[in-house]
């Protein structure tokens, strides 16, 4: 990277073990709410062309829906149905996964589990499903999703409440990171063995929208309803606003009461969605950071919050907003049935002699790396029998144990989980998610009702660990 030309060394970032980057991040932006559609929405992926680095630099090679990274915004109304029908103009076989959202197990997009890949060179697959649960939600392929995802293949899926909340503006990022080579290319070393047992394929470039950085103008006083979606491979976020006091209403869609963010950081796994009350508390002309500080002693400002020289409203708001429940079901703590589930391996972890061994294999050897209960699956290995068998309508609590010196989120298809302890400490509220950030070597506990039958998907969502052995099934009957 020191040899890159100097506008492309100031975008792109020297990486290392501690997996950090450099970028602000322009504004994304939402389509208007729509309710039933009487035909289903084309969503066609194929290879495209799209200009991640702006000017001088040549347009990017990249998979993408529809043409543009990340893909169209979907939007529906609360109980409304979503159509889609996808189109794959890829060389490649493909699916499309709702993540977060509680639909029927035929539509949750999992090749060879749910339904059969969408055959490359304009193979379809028709999606309906009603969406129960308002919130931010997104959509990414669930085959070979190591590659497509980072390829660019993701879009959002919002669902808007019956009667949305009074904000001045209701804004989504979409958080990405990118590992490109010194002429904007996108780096081919998918499914290396370091990226596989380590934290997976960590970028150089940090992007929102697929587009690099510009600041983000407010208004004084304004007040946003900022929807985070990380959509990485692997990267964690851990961002503080500076000079703001945000407000957490909703963790992976799901409301939840608005409370200050511990320690005052947003902090969003791959696949983690948060929404986040903002009001903009600087004086007209002022500028603020949000700072990613995952890797503190690599901190790196993300995006400025550029405030104009008017004002929305003379002082910031200061009352709460409290988004209306989701129908999601509540567990019964006092009947559950307990399980233990511990996950192994990566470098210097408890790796068995044939992740040991892929792992020397070089270049694409990722498979077992990891184990979840000594069961090592890749990603389109389901010949094993689903890890639990639970009896529909009941309530279970599953304790999520990381045995490993990785990061992981633990990401369940099908259900929203509460989560109720992390290191044998309850939690000082009641947050409810569709995925858990485990830290190396901790354990938490989850609790839901098992009322969505089918085989659901178990999996880390750092997307080289789920490729190369954390990934399981669980059966509900």
């Amino acid at each position: 990277m020191s040899a890159a030309p100097d506008p492309l060394r100031r975008r792109l970032l020297r990486i290392g073990l501690s997996a950090t980057a450099s970028a602000a991040l322009p504004l994304a932006g939402c389509a208007a709410p729509a309710g039933d559609a009487p035909a289903p929405r084309r969503l066609r992926a194929a290879p495209a062309r799209v200009s991640l680095l702006g000017d001088p630099w040549p347009d990017t090679d990249v998979w993408a829906y529809e043409g543009s990274v990340p893909g169209p915004l979907l939007r529906v109304r609360q109980s409304a149905t979503l159509r889609v029908r996808v189109v794959n103009d890829l060389a490649a076989p493909t699916s499309v996964h709702w993540h977060g959202v509680r639909l029927p197990n035929a539509m949750d997009g999992v090749p060879h589990v749910t339904q059969p890949p969408i055959a490359p060179h304009g193979g379809t697959f028709d999606y309906a499903f009603a969406c129960p649960d308002a919130g931010t939600f997104w959509y990414h392929p669930h085959a070979a999703s190591h590659v497509q995802v980072a390829m660019g293949l993701h879009g959002a899926l919002i669902v808007d409440e019956a009667a949305p909340p009074a904000v001045d503006r209701d804004v989504l990022w979409v958080l990405d990171d990118w590992r490109l080579r010194r002429d904007g290319s996108v780096s081919p070393d998918f499914g290396s063995a370091f990226d596989a047992t380590h934290a997976g394929r960590i970028g150089n470039t940090v992007t929102l929208d697929g587009r690099l950085p510009g600041r983000f103008a407010v208004a004084a006083g304004e007040r946003l309803r900022l929807r985070l979606l990380n959509v990485a491979n692997a990267r964690i976020f851990a961002l503080r606003f500076e000079g703001h006091s945000p407000s957490l209403i909703a963790t992976d869609g799901m409301p939840c009461e608005p409370h200050a963010p511990d320690g005052g950081l947003v902090v969003l796994g791959p696949g983690m969605r948060a929404d986040v009350l903002l009001d903009c508390a600087g004086a007209p002309g002022a500028t603020t950071r949000v700072v990613d500080e995952f890797v503190a002693r690599d901190a790196y400002e993300v995006v400025t919050l550029a405030h104009g020289t008017g004002r929305r409203r003379a002082a910031p708001l200061r009352d709460p907003l409290v988004l209306p429940p989701n129908p999601v079901p509540v567990p019964d703590l006092a009947r559950a049935v307990r399980h233990r589930i511990a996950f192994t391996g990566g470098m210097g972890g408890a790796m068995d002699a044939r992740g040991m061994a892929a792992a020397r294999g070089g270049r694409g050897a990722m498979r077992h790396a990891w184990a979840i209960d000594g069961r090592s699956a890749t990603e389109h290995d389901h010949r094993h029998e689903p890890l639990l068998l639970l009896d529909r309508g009941a309530t279970y609590v599953v304790e999520f144990v990381n045995d490993t010196a990785w990061w992981h989120p633990i990401h369940l298809h099908g259900h929203s989980f509460r989560l109720l302890s992390r290191n044998g400490a309850p939690l000082p509220r009641t947050l409810v998610a569709d995925t858990t950030l485990l830290p190396p070597r901790s354990r938490g506990e989850v609790a839901f009702v098992a009322d969505n039958p089918g085989d659901w998907m178990l999996h880390c969502h750092v997307l080289e660990h789920q490729a190369s052995g954390m990934m399981a099934t669980v059966r509900v009957a």
